[in-house]
């Protein structure tokens, strides 16, 4: 009779399970205590989120608005709000989040209109700050235009998508300022990047309709340090690295000394100077979200193309640019076979827009940082250099009479 023996294989085999289950014993009950934790808090601060009451306010525009984009700049400015979530207790005992805003412009069958939605704590604050910086535009609360939207594939198509940055946060956009705007100039001689947007809005057909929402809050230092465990950084280490990284790409040697950025090329020096300004303004974490639907017998594929078509003013070849990262989209027909993943795509998307959600987690959504003059070049309230007919004005504000007045 043979010995017994066993496979050397079989031997490594047994150990692993060995130890495998060692490792589980032990580190079971952290990994459960952890998702317990991350569980308690999505829990806390969706039951913060939606006991809160939103109001959405309508901005409606003087036919004579000859504020610059720097006017929004300063506006956005003000809603760089940090309250609610100052210490550890509140952010993960208590579920408090700091709170964001949704800058809206919506076309209906070609009719323009611009919005803010806040949550009514804030409702005040947002008016005052608004009327700070455009007297003469005329806030008021309104139902939300998203309510009545249900999306019922036998009856209305839909399209969205989310837009997204395609370099590090810190390359900045082309802002208003590249087209001459921070100087204020004659309407006759604007040049309004919002100018294509507005207009492909205004095109819109009885019965289509486009929103078009940009949500922001402030932003905070919640990145993980990459070299520090216990430490978190802001977009402005990144941009920094970046900076140096392309400073050493022009250094050189001159008699064993090292001069630093000396062989810069100009495009390199550019790239250095737009960074600097750019992480220089206050920022906001970003998300941008676009959607376009109509009933089935008047959805237009080329609205879509036009909606895309909006952001390519804001494009820069060195710097930065917007690509759509389409939500409701599959490349290749393996994707949706049963068709079930588009339906439950555009679901889903339409229902991000309605909760104004993307931070936090179920409806996160891909954020970037922008700044307040790259948020202003996207989101402000045109003059008279956007032509566009069907954007809604007004005469004159309406205002209360001065109650120091003689009766």
């Amino acid at each position: 009779m043979e010995p017994f023996t066993i496979n050397p294989f079989q031997d490594i085999l047994v150990q692993a399970l060995g130890y495998t289950w060692i490792v589980a014993i032990i580190a079971g009950p952290f990994v459960f205590a952890w998702l317990f934790f991350v569980s308690y808090v999505t829990y806390k601060r969706n039951k913060f989120i939606f006991g809160q009451t939103p109001v959405l306010l309508e901005v409606k525009l003087s036919k004579m608005l000859p504020k610059s984009p720097l006017a929004m700049e300063l506006f956005l400015t003000s809603l760089y709000q940090t309250k609610g979530e100052s210490t550890w207790i509140s952010r993960y005992i208590h579920g408090k989040v700091r709170p964001w805003f949704s800058l809206e412009i919506a076309s209906f069958g070609g009719e323009i209109h611009f919005y803010i939605r806040c949550w009514k704590f804030w409702k005040s604050f947002v008016t005052s700050s608004l009327y700070a910086q455009f007297p003469d535009v005329e806030v008021t609360e309104t139902e939300d235009y998203t309510s009545e939207t249900h999306f019922d594939e036998s009856k209305i198509d839909l399209w969205g998508s989310n837009y997204v940055l395609t370099k590090p946060d810190h390359y900045p956009i082309l802002s208003y300022t590249h087209y001459g705007l921070e100087k204020d100039p004659d309407e006759e001689l604007k040049i309004d990047p919002m100018t294509p947007l507005l207009e492909y809005l205004g095109s819109l057909k009885d019965g289509e309709q486009v929103w078009l929402q940009i949500l922001i809050r402030a932003h905070k230092s919640e990145k993980k340090h990459p070299d520090k465990m216990f430490k978190k950084v802001d977009w402005t280490h990144a941009a920094n690295e970046e900076i140096k990284k392309l400073k050493e790409k022009g250094k050189t040697d001159l008699g064993g000394i090292s001069i630093e950025g000396s062989a810069l090329s100009r495009g390199d020096k550019e790239i250095i100077d737009a960074i600097q300004k750019n992480i220089s303004k206050t920022a906001f974490d970003t998300i941008i979200r676009g959607i376009y639907l109509a009933p089935l017998d008047r959805f237009n594929d080329f609205n879509t193309a036009g909606l895309n078509g909006s952001f390519k003013q804001y494009n820069s070849g060195h710097l930065n640019k917007f690509d759509n990262s389409h939500e409701t989209e599959f490349k290749w027909p393996w994707q949706n076979i049963t068709g079930k993943r588009l339906l439950h795509a555009k679901h889903h998307m339409l229902e991000a827009y309605q909760l104004r959600a993307g931070f936090h987690t179920p409806n996160k959504a891909h954020l970037f940082v922008m700044n307040t003059e790259s948020l202003a070049t996207i989101y402000h309230f045109p003059g008279e250099a956007a032509k566009t007919p069907s954007i809604r004005r007004i005469e004159a504000k309406k205002a209360e009479a001065p109650q120091n007045l003689p009766i």
